[in-house]
Order: structure tokens, then C-alpha cells, then sequence
């Protein structure tokens, strides 16, 4: 009890480290993983891709609601893998949804040691830190997501090639191994920028030759475990290798956009805040010496990718993600090197702003399980209409408990070039412990499709699976197939036209409409909450 007690007065030491960083950034990975179904888009379209590549199988070639996926099988193999070690504790999209965890802690783990090497051990647990803190990265570390691939192999290469002077030898097989990871998880085009930045470490590299050597055979290493995958597919099935290829090779062909590069831009200082402008703080201290390892690797890393998401993509959240691992990396000396005027006021934004939310949650549970307060409590019903909230007394225990942790944090955390950064990421870490405990049973009520998944179902004949679709999206169809093992076809192919049951979505009178007379509806339905998008059933 005395240790106990010194230990509580004593506080957090300050730099984590060992066993402490790795709990802190456990929590953060592990939580908002459970208790909750597969959301509407991406979380349910990749989860219903493992779960049909654990169902049938087929692990060469994956397959979304019965129809081919032209996408990279390693996330899915991955998912697949969890879910069959983990199926018997966890239900399926649980079980698959533990390999974004894995992928998460390696890009965390990556980036530790590339902080490590840059800017020393003291640095080092900053790095993953300010990559955990971004705004950004929350909602998709916890989903299942393939380009979570890609932000651990960015990672890893940029640990990697960190090192490149130092341990060349352990370079060439962490980079060979970010290659292929990064090729057969999330495709050609996001492996660009791993390749590009291999030439300027070379350049950095106190001896050219041997890093010559040593990217060679990283490289060599990255095929023969990359080109495995697309042998077997190109011999068993090369209409699939065919289809693959051209959709991993349409982005390339379009052309580089202005546009999409601003809007990339713009998107920045919220989606890497606060690594954004603790980036900047960097790169003015060390204005000096900017063509120094530390700076130029992940400078020109983070201006590469930037560059290759103009070109290849659409200005979306998920491939914006990519920026994150080089912002964090490069905001690593900034964020221990602030004045302490902007210390202090960043230490007390944090504290602020997550003991407000905290309560926020805490207020909004009442109003959910209380009914307190009541008009709160009423908004909640009308948002997501037909939701019970119920007392958890699991969930409740880790409020209770992430709440004094929190207030522990803040009473002891000693005084630190690290403190401020600990108060926002384990603020971050805190409040979505809290959100994921208290409150995502309200959330999971009005973003899962099982309840059209069941209501098509209970609607449909038992001697009936054979369903036209017409309008629904990828997650719609692997909701479908996922919760009632239904998987429709296109209404508008042969196989669709000979269905006497059809099942469209939209959300005006046209979309929703039978194609002609000779269809009757029977059942409609929609998520709850929702009052745009409907569903209808028609039989023949």
C-alpha cells in the first residue's frame, strides 16, 4: 500500500516509456474496436470482404457480396486470419476488425524507431505520440481499413531508411518488407512514395555505395515476397489479374491535379493538428540546418506523398492519411522544443478541451440511461428513434475508471517538455475510452445496416436467396451478405433479370420506383434515424 500510495502522489513519469508508453498507445489502439457492428461504408465492406475470404476459402482472390474485389488481398488475409483465431471469443467483425489493431501498433512501433534514430531516444516516444494525437487518424484506426497497411509500411520505411548510414543491413530487410506490405495491402500507387524517397536516402547516406547495396536489396527483398501473389493470380485466374491491374493502374493515368492538391492542403491543419503546426515550429528552429537527415528525409517523404495524392486520388480523408506518418515525424522536435508561453497554453488547451468533452459524454450517458436531463434524453429518441438506452456496468466500470485516470493525469503529471504532448494524447486517448464505454450503443444503433439486413430477410421466403439489386452501394451489399448471407446481383445483368425479388435504395420517388408494372412492393425499411435513404422490396 505505501508503493501504492507514492506511486499515486508521484504521478506519470515523464518521458514514457517501456511498459507505460506501450499501455498508453494500447489503449488507444484496442479501444472502439468491440461492441459495435460494422458501420455503413468502408468498416462494413472490408469486414464483409474477410469474412467471404474466411467463409469460402478463397484466399487468392477476394470477393465482396459473391462478386470479384480487384483489391490487394493482404488486409483481408490479415482480418481473415484474426477472425479465426479470435472467432470463438469475439463475434466475426470483432475478431476481423483486430487486425487494423496490428497494423496500427506496427505503424506506432515504426515510428518510434524512426524518432529514435533521427532525433535520439529521449525524442522517441513523441513521435508515435504526435502520430496517435492526430485528429484525423481516430475514426479509421479503429475501423477496418486496408490503407492502414500503408501508414505502418510508411512507417516502417521511414524507420528503415533512418538508419540507412548506421545498420544497413537491417535497413534492406525493413525496407523490403514496407514494400511489399504497402504493394499488397494498398496497391501500387501509395508504394510510389516509398520508392521515390529511396534515392534521396541514398543521397543522405555517409556512404553511397553501400546504401546503393543496401536499397538494392531491399528492393529484391520487396519482390520476391510482393510478386508471389500476383504470379498465382495471373496462372489460376488472369481475367481477375487482368481486372486488378487495370484498377490499380487507373489512378496513374489520370492527370495531376492543381485542385486536389490545394484541397489535400487545406485538409491538413485539421486532419494532422496538432502535428501540423508543431511541424512548422520544426522546420523553423532548424531552418539552418534543414538539409540535415532529421529534416530532408521526412521533409521530402511528406512533400512526395502530397504529391502523389494530387495525382492519383480524390480528395478524400482516407488517402489523406498517408501525410500523417512524415507530419508526425517531423513535429517530433517541435513539439519538445516550444517557448514555454506556448507550452503552457498548449497544455492548457488540452486539458480544457477533454475535461469539457469528458463531461459532454458523461451528460450525454445520463441523458441516454437516466433520462436526465429530460429534454436532452428526448433529443436522443428523436435521433435515432425506437433507441432504449441500458445501464452497462462493464461500460460504466471504464468510464468511472478512464475519468480518475484522467483527473490523476492532470493533478500529477510533472513539470516536462513532455507534458503538454502527454495531456493531448492521452486526453484524446481518455475521451475515447469514454465515448466508446458510455456512448456507442446510440452510435451503433443508427450506422449498422442489420436492422434492413433482417428486415429483407424476415420479407423474403426461406426457399428464396435469389435477390436483384438495384442501386446499392458496396457497403449495402456486404451488409447484406454478411448479416443474413444474402448476396444480391445486379438488376441489370442476366442472372439479376431472372430474380423475382428485387431490392432498391434511394431517396426520391424515381429511384425508389418498381422498373415496371409487373412488380409489387412488400416491405420498406430504412435505418433508424435515417430519413433520407429508404429501401423497398419487390416481388415479382
Amino acid at each position: 500500500m505505501p508503493d501504492l500510495a507514492l506511486l499515486l502522489r508521484r504521478g506519470i513519469r515523464l518521458p514514457p516509456g517501456g511498459w507505460m508508453l506501450a499501455g498508453m498507445l494500447a489503449f488507444y489502439v484496442l479501444a472502439g474496436l468491440f461492441g459495435r457492428d460494422p458501420w455503413k461504408g468502408e468498416d462494413a465492406i472490408h469486414i464483409g470482404t474477410a469474412w467471404q475470404m474466411l467463409s469460402t476459402g478463397n484466399w487468392l482472390t477476394p470477393i465482396l457480396a459473391g462478386q470479384p474485389f480487384h483489391e490487394p488481398p493482404l488486409y483481408y488475409w490479415s482480418a481473415a486470419l484474426t477472425g479465426q483465431l479470435f472467432g470463438w471469443l469475439l463475434p466475426a467483425h470483432e475478431a476481423m476488425r483486430l487486425a487494423s489493431a496490428i497494423w496500427i501498433a506496427l505503424a506506432l512501433t515504426g515510428l518510434y524507431y524512426a524518432g529514435r534514430e533521427l532525433y535520439g531516444t529521449d525524442s522517441a516516444a513523441a513521435s508515435p505520440m504526435l502520430l496517435a494525437g492526430c485528429a484525423g487518424l481516430l475514426l479509421h484506426a479503429h475501423d477496418a481499413q486496408p490503407i492502414l497497411i500503408a501508414l505502418a509500411a510508411y512507417a516502417g520505411g521511414l524507420g528503415a531508411l533512418a538508419t540507412i548510414g548506421r545498420k544497413p543491413r537491417l535497413t534492406g530487410v525493413f525496407y523490403g518488407l514496407a514494400l511489399a506490405a504497402c504493394l499488397l495491402g494498398a496497391g501500387i500507387a501509395p508504394t510510389l512514395p516509398l520508392l521515390a524517397v529511396a534515392p534521396i536516402a541514398w543521397w543522405l547516406s555517409p556512404d553511397r555505395s553501400k546504401a546503393l547495396q543496401t536499397l538494392l536489396v531491399g528492393l529484391a527483398i520487396g519482390i520476391l515476397l510482393a510478386a508471389p501473389w500476383p504470379l498465382a493470380l495471373l496462372a489460376q485466374a488472369p481475367e481477375r489479374f487482368d481486372a486488378w491491374l487495370l484498377t490499380e493502374l487507373a489512378p496513374l493515368r489520370t492527370p495531376f491535379s492543381l485542385n486536389g492538391l490545394g484541397r489535400f492542403s487545406a485538409m491538413l491543419p485539421w486532419f494532422a493538428f496538432p502535428a501540423l503546426p508543431l511541424a512548422a515550429w520544426t522546420l523553423w528552429t532548424r531552418r539552418q540546418q534543414w538539409s540535415a537527415p532529421a529534416q530532408l528525409l521526412p521533409l521530402s517523404f511528406l512533400l512526395i506523398t502530397l504529391l502523389l495524392l494530387a495525382w492519383a486520388y480524390r480528395p478524400r480523408d482516407i488517402p489523406a492519411l498517408l501525410l500523417l506518418p512524415a507530419v508526425a515525424l517531423l513535429a517530433t522536435p517541435g513539439a519538445l522544443s516550444l517557448r514555454r508561453g506556448a507550452a503552457n497554453a498548449f497544455d492548457w488547451f488540452a486539458m480544457s478541451v477533454f475535461s469539457f468533452f469528458a463531461l459532454l459524454v458523461w451528460i450525454s450517458w445520463s441523458a441516454m440511461v437516466l433520462g436526465v436531463p429530460e429534454r436532452l434524453a428526448q433529443r436522443v429518441v428523436t435521433l435515432r428513434p425506437g433507441f432504449v438506452g441500458e445501464l452497462e456496468i462493464v461500460g460504466l466500470l471504464i468510464g468511472i475508471a478512464a475519468t480518475l485516470w484522467w483527473i490523476w493525469l492532470i493533478a500529477t503529471a510533472p513539470r516536462s517538455p513532455y507534458r503538454s504532448l502527454t495531456h493531448w494524447t492521452l486526453g484524446f486517448t481518455t475521451l475515447w475510452l469514454l465515448a466508446t464505454a458510455l456512448i456507442l450503443p446510440w452510435f451503433d444503433y443508427g450506422k449498422s445496416y442489420r436492422p434492413v439486413a433482417e428486415g429483407v430477410a424476415r420479407a423474403l421466403p426461406d426457399s428464396s436467396r435469389c435477390l436483384a439489386q438495384q442501386g446499392l452501394s458496396d457497403g449495402q451489399r456486404a451488409s447484406l451478405s454478411y448479416f443474413v448471407n444474402i448476396a444480391p446481383v445486379a438488376y441489370d445483368t442476366p442472372a439479376g433479370r431472372n430474380c423475382d425479388w428485387l431490392l432498391v435504395v434511394g431517396s426520391s420517388r424515381a429511384e425508389l420506383a418498381a422498373p415496371d408494372e409487373q412488380w409489387t412492393r412488400v416491405w420498406e425499411g430504412n435505418r433508424p434515424g435515417e430519413r433520407r435513404e429508404k429501401f423497398r422490396l419487390y416481388r415479382r
